[in-house]
């Protein structure tokens, strides 16, 4: 029987964060946990203890589970699937050593614990809800092609992780699941939409987690929580087999990670077409980029808001602190040009995207109806998100077709830039983590916009345009709140990110800084 969102844990939840927040309690101490090391461990370096025999798969499935339970207030969990994770440890773990290191010879990640984002992808048997109720019970027949990967990968799927309904929002909140809670601050956001893949591991629960990103999606929650997100490049990590694209291109799968090479890894054993495919980027050797150091980078600096808003000093700091360390590492960063997108494109590209994003909700949301025969309910879901089913119910082919066509000049204008540049380098977002509520999508949808345009004005514009981007976390502000620096590249080229994130990564280390929990 599929596992379903629980109404008398999600109360557990908010009485748990309620007493937490007002008695200042504590889990646990990690020591009294199973497999004490566990939160200092890379997926790479635990599938290494794994394939010698140091950890079996079940242990290493207990310490994820255990550490889950422990930040259960945190509400990063969506979804359990523990029972079947288990099932698949033991029979891993009854295996004898020779033949474990066998098996990873072609599964080198096998036995680690891993979550889904509870959003986009299908693993047969088990619900995926999008943050909706109107899916809460959602039964997938299949597995989606990543899954698929995923699993030859040798992956051990527990969990999904909690998202915003639809993904339509840069924080992890929702009607059916709550408030996902930042573990370096718990009043403020985790960022969104992937938060709750975040927030798993920010706070120890697994190394590295599923991603997705349509406006920012990855690199916007990786910014808030202190660790590495990567969006790849358009096409670069199969979406189907239903849908060979999401949200026309805007919308990529791939992870968030505490690791350089976690991200690298995930990445090599997950890239390239599937069935249908037509737009894939070059299959790019990845873990080779991170052995070596880039060559000397011409990297342009963005501090200005395609808005024309302000950008609040912590992110400007986050930014400037990433090219001075760029600079001391022998690369070269300048201003970026001035009006690098023309005042007339960001409007079409950003009218665009509303477009589409709505569009694409509409057709999940007809296909859902089809499949249970009945018409969805305004109270099934959130307010701005009915706003914009409706809106996008009266939305023209012509309207779509001109959204794409601002995207392509998006990406034609970027592809110009980077013939001069190696790289662009610019805040993640335009304000640090936000109190939780500010862009909630149960709320009056000026009230959201005020927050929302200080989100994703220089993550988005990357979705559109396909290009690889990521968030790398340097910098710290007073308060103790992490806040990334986003990179961006040619399309096609993850592996030049890459290779810088190794370097800034070995010339600041971040991997053992963590929330105290």
């Amino acid at each position: 029987m599929a596992e379903q969102p629980d109404a008398g844990r999600r109360g557990f939840i908010k009485v748990a964060v309620a007493g937490a927040a007002s008695l200042g309690l504590q889990a646990a101490p990690a020591g009294a946990r199973p497999l004490p090391e566990y939160e200092r461990w890379d997926a790479t370096a635990l599938a290494a203890k794994i394939r010698n025999g140091e950890v079996t798969p079940l242990e290493a499935l207990d310490a994820a589970i255990a550490r889950t339970e422990a930040h259960a207030a945190l509400n990063a969990i969506a979804l359990r699937h523990f029972e079947a994770a288990r099932e698949a440890a033991r029979g891993l773990s009854a295996l004898s050593r020779g033949e474990r290191a066998r098996r990873a010879e072609s599964a080198p990640l096998l036995g680690v614990p891993f979550a889904l984002k509870d959003l986009g992808v299908a693993m047969a048997g088990t619900v995926t809800t999008n943050g909706s109720a109107f899916f809460k019970d959602a039964v997938a027949d299949h597995d989606s092609t990543l899954v698929q990967r995923y699993r030859a990968a040798g992956l051990n799927v527990f969990a999904k992780t909690t998202s915003p309904e639809f993904g339509q929002t840069a924080t992890t909140e929702s009607r059916l699941f709550g408030l996902t809670r930042n573990p370096w601050n718990t009043v403020l956001s985790s960022g969104g939409s992937s938060g709750g893949a975040a927030v798993a591991v920010a706070s120890g629960m697994v190394p590295v987690a599923h991603a997705s990103d349509g406006g920012g999606s990855i690199r916007i929650p990786a910014s808030h929580c202190g660790l590495f997100g990567l969006k790849p490049s358009r096409g670069r990590v199969p979406a189907g087999p239903k849908a060979l694209e999401g949200w026309l291109g805007l919308s990529i799968n791939h992870a968030i990670s505490r690791s350089v090479r976690d991200s690298a890894l995930l990445l090599q054993l997950t890239q390239g077409a599937e069935p249908g495919s037509r737009s894939a980027p070059p299959v790019q050797p990845l873990l080779a980029a991170i052995e070596r150091p880039p060559r000397r980078l011409r990297i342009a600096l963005l501090e200005e808001n395609v808005f024309g808003l302000p950008v609040h000093p912590d992110c400007l700091a986050a930014a400037r602190a990433a090219a001075k360390l760029c600079e001391s590492l022998g690369h070269s960063v300048e201003p970026a040009p001035a009006r690098l997108l023309s005042r007339e494109l960001i409007g079409e590209m950003f009218t665009g995207m509303g477009v589409v994003t709505a569009t694409g909700m509409l057709s999940t949301v007809r296909a859902r109806e089809k499949a249970i025969g009945r018409a969805a309910r305004e109270d099934e879901f959130e307010p701005i998100n009915w706003r914009s089913l409706n809106l996008a119910r009266g939305y023209s082919a012509e309207q779509v077709l001109a959204a794409r066509s601002a995207f392509d000049q998006v990406g034609r204008t970027f592809d110009l830039f980077f013939g001069t540049y190696d790289l662009l380098l610019s805040p993640v977002t335009a304000a640090p983590a936000p109190r939780l509520g500010a862009m909630s999508l149960d709320q009056p949808f000026d009230d959201y916009v005020k927050s929302a345009m200080m989100a994703s004005p220089f993550t988005a514009m990357f979705n559109m345009s396909g290009h690889p981007a990521m968030s790398v976390p340097l910098h710290w502000n007073a308060a103790g709140m992490p806040i990334g620096a986003q990179f961006a590249a040619p399309f096609g080229d993850e592996a030049r990110l890459l290779s810088l994130a190794a370097q800034l990564e070995q010339a600041a280390p971040w991997q053992q800084r963590h929330p105290a929990l």
